[in-house]
């Protein structure tokens, strides 16, 4: 089966090609972070526009590298929430036309989903059950998978997700949008030990995260080290980054010792923008190390959004039965503990 991807949920444009035989055939990516940089976050606005500008020619520059036509598509699949309610209409409306016109079917995919099957695009992907860790900018999670659509949620943040955290920290310091990279890039030039920063909820049971109060210990940190004029001299900069990123990772790696414990499983899977972060990986695999587990994630261009992740995940949904009737539905938030398991009854 050959499967169109499309992923339209935030400021990323994203599409693929995937053979359910040969794999995946085609990717291509049009970020729109220059453009939301100069406002210091994302405009719901100006990112659907861009979606509508840049949907159709990565379609096209897509079946150019695969070497396809439309008409050999097999079927559709775009994501459908959770996002941006003007983004996702735009790749939602784009493929079901699309479908409609060639008269095959579509279905609409769960993003986090999209993300958690990332890593089995790779050569060496994990097998079922595994625990995810779920890290992004709008999400953090710790999940047990049994299989595709049988998700149990262990933990989630009661407040900002970890990459939220990371761009208002960024931000705090005088740093551009999106911060999470330019946080890692800092710390690597900083001393992480010149500050105490807090390492929240790991001083009790359970499997929750909250980032809202390490985000205001950065917020004061930051200030109380400014100079009389308002600056930040670069070296406290590069400081307070490594702090704060060495805040963030060990708490995750701390949930995520405590998942693998708790279940008894052993394979972590990290998923989503900021498991693409260097510091994160090592401090992970050293738990799967003590834990005897195994450590999986996507490499470096399928952690952010992208098509590859909605085109294998709608292949695998669609090769087991499911469909989305004509009927466009877009959710902007959306459980992934409600989606319906691989081959159950769940067209709608």
């Amino acid at each position: 089966m050959l499967v169109l991807g499309i992923e339209t949920s935030c400021d990323e444009t994203g599409v693929a090609l995937y053979d359910s035989h040969a794999g995946l055939l085609g990717d291509a990516l049009y970020s729109q972070v220059k453009m939301h940089a100069e406002y210091g976050g994302v405009v719901p606005e100006l990112a659907s526009r861009d979606h509508v500008r840049k949907l159709i020619p990565l379609v096209r520059e897509v079946c150019a590298q695969a070497d396809r036509s439309l008409s050999s598509l097999d079927a559709i699949a775009y994501t459908s929430g959770p996002g941006l309610i003007g983004a996702l209409m735009v790749g939602a409306s784009t493929g079901r036309a699309l479908a409609l016109a060639l008269g095959i079917p579509a279905v609409g995919i769960h993003h986090m989903e999209g993300h958690l099957l990332a890593p089995m695009l790779e050569d060496n992907p994990p097998s079922f059950p595994f625990v995810a860790l779920l890290v992004s900018g709008g999400h953090t999670q710790l999940v047990r998978v049994d299989a595709i659509g049988e998700y149990e949620l262990l933990g989630e943040s009661l407040d900002d997700a970890a990459g939220e955290a990371f761009d208002k920290a960024a931000k705090m310091m005088g740093m551009d949008y999106p911060g999470g990279p330019l946080i890692a890039k800092a710390a690597m030039q900083g001393d992480a030990s010149k500050y105490n920063f807090p390492r929240p909820m790991t001083d009790r049971p359970g499997l929750d995260f909250s980032f809202s109060g390490l985000k205001t210990f950065t917020l004061n940190t930051v200030e109380a080290e400014r100079l009389d004029d308002g600056s930040l001299p670069e070296q406290v900069k590069f400081n307070i980054a490594a702090a704060f990123e060495e805040a963030v990772v060990e708490t995750l790696a701390i949930k995520c010792r405590r998942a693998l414990q708790q279940t008894g499983l052993k394979q972590l899977v990290i998923a989503g923008g900021v498991s693409a972060n260097q510091t994160l990986r090592a401090r992970l695999d050293e738990v799967v190390r003590k834990e005897r587990a195994g450590l999986f994630y996507a490499r470096p261009q399928f952690c952010t959004d992208n098509g590859a992740m909605i085109a294998y995940a709608g292949c695998q949904r669609l090769l087991a039965g499911e469909r989305s009737p004509l009927a466009i539905t877009t959710r902007p938030r959306w459980p992934m503990d409600t989606l319906h398991p691989l081959g159950a009854d769940s067209n709608g």
